[in-house]
């Protein structure tokens, strides 16, 4: 007899309860996938490969140098400048 939709619930609420801590990250994505179909969308999509302007790709080049030199700005530093 196959159960009803809120059994089936429940079993997939036990399911998740006895699932080993390191899998739950999975579920938890393959579940968002399944709620929003944007994600889904987004998670199929190929990536686009742009050219990039000299004018972009020197501007990446200077920023990578600048982390490769520990001259990063942290998120918090951020956030405290600008505001939350």
């Amino acid at each position: 007899m196959d159960l009803d939709f809120s059994q089936q619930r429940r079993q997939a609420h036990l399911l998740l309860d006895v699932l080993a801590d390191e899998k739950v990250p999975a579920v938890r994505s393959l579940l968002e996938v399944m709620v929003e179909p944007l994600s889904a969308s987004l998670a199929a999509a190929p990536v686009e490969d742009e050219d990039l302007t000299p004018e972009v790709a020197a501007a990446l080049d200077r920023a990578r140098a600048s982390l490769a030199d520990g001259n990063a700005v942290s998120h918090e530093e951020v956030l405290r400048e600008f505001g939350s």
